[in-house]
């Protein structure tokens, strides 16, 4: 069993931990859950609210009525090199 001066010994260690976060930012860190993705800070225990990994959006839906189509890769584009007049010098 914990006793009362362990207990208010790491809570007090919390709190200093928050306070530090507060002054200096947190140490963010992505971490996944079973249905979500969230930061989380190392050094106080910290989370965001993190995005829901569950939903698929309509676009990465594939649709069975249209035949898939290849997609061609992008081409690159070559600039032109600039070519410059003859300079005299003295």
């Amino acid at each position: 069993m914990v006793s009362h001066a362990e207990d208010l010994s790491g809570r007090m260690m919390d709190r200093v931990r928050q306070v530090i976060c507060g002054l200096h930012g947190h140490d963010s860190l992505l971490q996944f859950g079973p249905d979500r993705m969230y930061l989380r800070c190392v050094s106080c225990g910290y989370e965001t609210p993190g995005w829901e990994l569950n939903d698929i959006p309509h676009a990465a839906v594939a649709r069975h009525d249209a035949p898939a189509q290849p997609v061609a890769p992008p081409r690159l584009v070559q600039p032109q090199p600039q070519l410059l007049g003859v300079r005299r010098v003295a």
